[in-house]
């Protein structure tokens, strides 16, 4: 059994198109998180400019920090380990402090191409990746992997869990599904304990996280104090905060929707910072309040006031007037 983390840590989980720069930075502000991740930058036959890296995970460039001083990890996502190995030494290079492993991600298009998820039917691959970058990286750099329960089935549960952990990881998170379960409830929290008693590195669980409650859980039935959060730190902005809170004693006190109206209104200006597109930054918006619209009814109105507009301004207006309204 791995040694026990602290009795509270948070991550906010890499997901592609979802916890973008601007997000992490948001969702960082509001507070609760230790951690984030950047979405996985995928590696191929090429060796990554530094200019790469930074639209990946701009966060680099603020000694791997986001804007409030929540560290970020930088993932990778490939199956050539020698190509993954000279890419993970030119992030170094350029300033990255920690490398996180991508072998889940379910897209199709992604495992097609012998990348996340699919390389899960191959631990001895998996095992080789690991141990290559592991020997390649200077030791003060923290090298460590995500995985799910498996492709099709969890047969092969424990024995990738053991080849990352003994190619050299440092630790390891667990979303507790299979690719082929995707994103559909339930996430098997048990599956993770069976892991962390089965690796001598750190585990962190994975899944289903979109409550105090479904924390609690989590904590419960994988026995780990680590748990990362993905979804729902997206539908419920302050959720890592009200964790926190109870861990530390404190009341919790969950987020009014009038209050989040000022924190949508700065994601848009996060969006456009992070590239004047304003089809970027309003698409980003109306994806956010499609998933927040399913803790917040409030988010449903502003959803459907905002959804044929196009102008970021205009859609800045609209929130603004909400938030008059909310008082």
């Amino acid at each position: 059994m791995a040694d026990s983390p602290p009795s509270c840590y948070l991550s906010l989980a890499p997901m592609q198109g979802l916890t973008d720069a601007p997000m992490r930075d948001l969702l960082t502000r509001i507070g609760g998180f230790d951690e984030c991740v950047s979405e996985f930058v995928r590696i191929t036959h090429t060796v990554h400019s530094r200019a790469t890296w930074l639209k990946y995970a701009p966060e680099i460039a603020n000694s791997n920090r986001t804007p409030s001083g929540v560290p970020c990890t930088v993932q990778l996502l490939g199956s050539d380990e020698e190509k993954m190995a000279e890419n993970a030494l030119e992030a170094v290079r350029f300033g990255v402090r920690k490398i996180d492993l991508n072998f889940g991600c379910p897209a199709p298009t992604v495992n097609k191409h012998q990348g996340g998820a699919v390389l899960l039917k191959e631990p001895e691959r998996i095992h080789r990746i690991v141990r290559t970058l592991r020997r390649a990286l200077p030791d003060h750099i923290p090298l460590s992997g995500k995985m799910r329960l498996g492709f099709e089935d969890k047969t092969l549960a424990l024995e990738n869990a053991q080849a990352i952990a003994e190619g050299g990881a440092c630790s390891l998170t667990v979303h507790a599904r299979t690719k082929v379960e995707g994103y559909e409830p339930p996430a098997h929290w048990s599956w993770v304990k069976k892991i962390a008693d089965a690796v001598s590195i750190p585990v962190t669980a994975n899944g289903d996280v979109f409550t105090l409650r479904d924390y609690l859980d989590i904590k419960r039935e994988s026995g780990c104090n680590s748990v990362m959060i993905g979804r729902g730190a997206v539908m419920c902005p302050d959720l890592a905060r009200q964790i926190k809170q109870y861990e530390n004693g404190e009341e919790v006190c969950e987020m009014p929707f009038a209050e989040i109206l000022g924190w949508i209104n700065l994601f848009v200006d996060l969006c456009l910072f992070q590239t004047a597109n304003e089809k970027y930054a309003v698409a980003r918006l109306k994806q956010w309040l499609g998933m927040m619209k399913k803790a917040y009814p409030e988010a449903q109105a502003l959803f459907d006031a905002v959804r044929t507009v196009r102008e970021a301004e205009a859609v800045q207006k609209i929130v603004t007037g909400f938030q008059v309204a909310a008082g």
